[in-house]
């Protein structure tokens, strides 16, 4: 009776036997040029695929770390906010000890609320975001500013820093010395019906500089201000925010801050890294990019469909070859085995191919740029981000399809005893 090492031996020989052969047969003169010329389209089709799965991917993944970018410059390493509510106290323990905590180099406080905004005869509401004085150490604002310059108080007067889109609304601008109210609904008191103006609480500023995050939800709806002034226009108390932003020492130990400061806090309170402070944002283009990337699998796949031609038309020609395999006493499954190793080469060459001129182009746009946007986008020309990851998913997934593609033809091939 064989033992497992002398069967475990054959199988290797088998193996080998055939893929000798369909290496052979890959390179080799058919008795039809056709064949050739369709070998060769089926292995461009997969590598035009290929390269366009890099490529694609490789864009969706610039862009998105083309707006990540974008949100550092204004979001906090990690925010606390409260599960439910709007607003809490920062008087008790445990956030005088988030205060004092080692890997925490600047700890922030927020109030945000909505209020009216009201420039000489201009109008519209906005989001009003009061910041501590150390804000410009927790960000890189002064990166973002469009013009004039980040200050919220000049030691006289309340200073304002509108976004940009706010600016273009209301025609502000840093240069004019007319102040910019703002009007908020007092909490404390019961609305004036006669005067319907005093149940407001009103504040004059004057606008300093005018900031762009480029992004719609930060330049169309923010201003930024003092605390001090937030807190009086919306009548909090001195412990009271609306969010505690912080910035981390070492952004690679992030996560485990993270971890320790939830549990500090409790389940009461949320404290989200930048990816989870956009998440909705950053979700909705993963989205975009794996429907991108099946709809081009799909069509990949109809391209896999020319292999199937291909090794039919092969195994058609090689039908010689085949009887004489079968009359030196070689097994059906070895003789099966050739043609699928055939196609599965066919796929290799055309996937090398493909991820060796995707990356090459990915490397020339990252360098030289030579796709552009054009005039008025968020950059000149298209963002490209390469991950080796991505290059792995791609590889497997055109090797799987052409595993199915070559499976087809050599599972109904006849082969007589």
């Amino acid at each position: 009776m064989p033992d497992k090492n002398s069967t475990t031996q054959q199988k290797l020989r088998g193996l080998s036997f055939s893929f000798r052969i369909a290496r052979r047969y890959l390179f080799s003169k058919k008795s039809h040029n056709a064949i050739n010329i369709i070998s060769g389209i089926s292995a461009t089709g997969v590598a035009i695929g290929t390269m366009a799965l890099v490529v694609v991917l490789s864009v969706f993944n610039g862009f998105e770390s083309l707006i990540s970018d974008m949100f550092s410059a204004f979001d906090p390493d990690l925010k606390i906010t409260l599960v439910e509510g709007k607003t809490f106290d920062i008087s008790g323990k445990e956030f005088a000890e988030i205060r004092k905590n080692k890997s925490v180099a600047v700890f922030t406080e927020i109030v945000q609320e909505n209020a009216l905004l009201r420039f000489k005869d201009k109008q519209m509401p906005a989001t009003i975001m009061g910041v501590s004085d150390n804000f410009r150490q927790l960000t890189n604002i002064d990166s973002i500013m469009y013009d004039g310059e980040f200050i919220l108080f000049d030691g006289a007067f309340e200073r304002a820093v509108p976004g940009i889109g706010v600016a273009a609304t209301l025609g502000l601008d840093p240069h004019f010395i007319d102040p910019l109210y703002i009007f908020a609904p007092k909490r404390t008191s019961r609305i004036n019906i006669l005067h319907p103006e005093k149940s407001f609480n009103q504040s004059g500023t004057f606008v300093s500089g005018v900031f762009t995050v480029k992004q719609l939800q930060y330049d169309d709806q923010y201003v930024l201000v003092s605390l001090g002034l937030a807190r009086e226009l919306f009548e909090y108390p001195a412990t009271t925010v609306s969010a505690i932003e912080l910035k981390i020492k070492d952004v690679d130990k992030i996560d485990d801050v993270q971890k320790e400061l939830r549990a500090i806090l409790g389940a009461k309170f949320k404290v989200m890294n930048r990816y989870e402070q956009q998440e909705s944002f950053f979700n909705i283009m993963k989205i975009e990019k794996w429907i991108t990337f099946l709809i081009l699998s799909f069509i990949l796949m109809i391209a896999s469909f020319n292999i199937i031609g291909s090794l039919s038309m092969l195994i058609i020609d090689k039908s010689k070859d085949i009887e004489t395999l079968r009359n030196l006493g070689a097994q059906p499954s070895p003789i099966k085995r050739i043609f699928l190793f055939e196609g599965w080469l066919i796929t290799l060459v055309g996937a090398i191919a493909g991820i060796i001129l995707g990356t090459i182009l990915c490397l020339i746009q990252e360098h030289f740029g030579l796709f552009r946007l054009g005039d008025g986008y968020v950059a000149e020309s298209y963002p490209i981000v390469t991950h080796i990851s991505d290059i792995l998913l791609v590889f497997v997934t055109v090797l799987f399809m052409g595993f199915l593609a070559a499976w087809y033809p050599t599972k109904h091939i006849r082969i007589n005893k």
